[in-house]
């Protein structure tokens, strides 16, 4: 009689990431606090995405060496009777014009279903790695994973995104696209070098800020960092954290480019299947750490697969990775604001008045009752931008937005709150601006109008004061009125909110009167506005009457 099958008290997760140029399993087991202990860890340099670009496709012998690896890694993985499995594939499946071919083959023999995700999703899963290990509190940092088809960039202020790039500079696509000499001679080196500062300045431009240190993860910086150890210490061992300066890649990227290949196969700290493409690795690492600025770099071994697993461990009944869970999904706008560092006084009492401006404006202007709560947010999250930089802050709050973390809100309304955002200061929507074109017309007149009011109730606190105690917006057709609640006559905030009614007054077609009511019952209004002063260009000034 068979004995019967004893099954593990504790949860059993395996995570497989199909990379361009590896393949590699990890199974743990979770622990009660969310954190895991890992029990095997399995890796095979199958070059998936070997002659992809010239192909377009993966080879035969490609697709049989993955295969077969995804099989036994399936069976590593059921021999330690996991709970449950995830994969997913990046660069050269997504990309290869029979890669989904592969992900079919791959349920039909071994039951494994593979997910391609795109290279966003790719940088995420390494950003949630990071922010697992390292703290990146209070400091510009750029968080990187180098696979062998392709380069994801993140860029944060402390724990925030403000841009996500991924970009074409694997390893093994940089290797066949440039090496046509090993050692490389001096002209084909120099068109290495050109090329990768060409395509990293097409992604990521003039950076925002300089990354103070950047977070590595992928088998460049791995063997990056065992090389080092090993000039430094004369020894093997973890690389997890471990510290590199700029300098000291440049030193391993001169050693290793001057290096016949069969010599860089001995090379002390180097697996030998990596030999043939750590001079492109670490030549995309070099450069990059020089467009950004980046003096110091730590080492991050998990990586995507460890972003899996987090991700999985979350997915658990009773695990949430460690976070606090809000009550409400205006309670994680709030908490992405505090992240930023935002003047939240100042954003709340901005988000009050913009609310009450909408109050008034809502039934003649069919505006749809959610977006009420849209505008609010953005209203609340308006200032993000300031933890990169002052003069483009708006443009900063619309990435910190599309990539913070706001559970509760569908990706179109977090699409439109970070437009709002984007647009409470200087241009006016355009079709042709880049964050629009996926926008429906209805969508960017939506814009136009919530951010046109956010723009007056930004206007309204001008000193950050909250003089003005509140709002009461009347729609008299062709005339909106705004009366101000405010214990002493509150020019400035007048004069600022009409100065920045243009974009209000086109978006309702319709002029705008301020009026304050003092507490003594006498009223004063600034000089009425209306669309053709801002279409003739005519500058709007807060004039104060009797």
């Amino acid at each position: 009689m068979t004995a019967p099958l004893l099954l593990p008290d504790r949860p059993r997760l395996a995570a497989i990431d199909v990379g361009t140029n590896t393949i590699r399993l990890i199974v743990a087991e979770v622990e009660s606090d969310g954190t895991y202990r890992v029990l095997d860890e399995e890796r095979e340099p199958v070059r998936l995405g070997e002659g992809l670009s010239q192909s377009g496709r993966l080879s035969p012998d490609a697709l049989a060496r993955g295969l077969a690896t995804i099989g036994k890694m399936k069976a590593i993985a059921d021999g330690f009777q996991v709970t449950d499995l995830k994969a997913v594939a990046t660069s050269a499946v997504r990309e290869a014009a029979n890669g989904k071919v592969f992900c079919r083959d791959a349920f039909k023999r071994h039951k494994v279903k593979i997910d391609v995700i795109s290279g966003d999703e790719e940088a995420q899963l390494a950003f949630r790695s990071a922010t697992r290990h390292f703290s990146l509190e209070d400091r510009a940092s750029a968080l990187v994973d180098i696979g062998g088809g392709s380069l994801e960039v993140i860029l944060t202020a402390g724990t925030a995104i403000d841009q996500v790039h991924s970009i074409p500079l694997g390893a093994l696509r940089v290797t066949e696209r440039y090496f046509k000499s090993d050692p490389l001679k001096r002209k084909h080196w120099r068109k290495l070098k050109s090329g990768i500062d060409r395509t990293l300045k097409e992604a990521i431009g003039k950076p925002p800020f300089a990354s103070e240190i950047m977070i590595g993860s992928g088998g460049t910086f791995t063997a990056l960092a065992h090389m080092a150890k090993w000039q430094r210490e004369g020894r093997h061992g973890s690389v997890q954290g471990y510290l590199l300066s700029r300098a000291e890649i440049l030193h391993l990227l001169d050693r290793l480019r001057e290096t016949p290949l069969e010599a860089r196969r001995q090379i002390p700290g180097l697996s030998p299947d990596r030999a043939d493409i750590i001079v492109a690795g670490a030549a995309v690492v070099a450069r990059l750490t020089k467009r950004l600025g980046t003096q110091q770099i730590r080492v991050n071994e998990r990586g995507i697969r460890d972003g899996l697993l987090l991700e999985m461990i979350g997915e658990l009944p009773g695990h949430h990775s460690g976070r606090p869970e809000p009550a409400d999904r205006m309670e994680w706008v709030r908490v992405l604001a505090r992240k930023c560092r935002s003047n939240e006084l100042h954003c709340e009492h901005i988000a009050r008045l913009a609310g009450q401006v909408w109050d008034g404006v809502q039934a003649g202007y069919d505006l749809p009752a959610w977006s009420r709560e849209l505008l609010q947010a953005g209203a609340l999250l308006h200032d993000i931008g300031y933890i990169i930089n002052h003069a483009k802050h708006h443009k900063h709050a619309y990435h910190l937005i599309m990539h913070g973390d706001l559970p509760g809100f569908s990706p179109r309304e977090v699409e439109l709150i970070a437009n709002i955002a984007r647009y409470h200061r200087r241009a006016f929507p355009r079709k042709r601006h880049v964050n629009l074109t996926r926008l429906s017309r209805e969508d960017r007149e939506l814009i136009g109008r919530l951010a046109g009011i956010l723009r007056i109730a930004d206007g309204l606190d001008r000193t950050h004061s909250r003089l003005i105690t509140g709002v009461r917006a009347e729609d008299r057709g062709s005339r909106l009125r705004i009366v101000l609640d405010a214990p002493s006559l509150p020019q400035v905030e007048m004069w600022d909110a009409e100065r920045k009614a243009g974009l209000f007054l086109r978006a309702f077609d319709a002029d705008l009167e301020l009026l304050w009511r003092d507490p003594a019952g006498s009223t004063r209004r600034g000089r009425r506005t209306g669309p053709r002063a801002r279409r003739v260009g005519r500058r709007v000034l807060a004039t104060i009457t009797d």
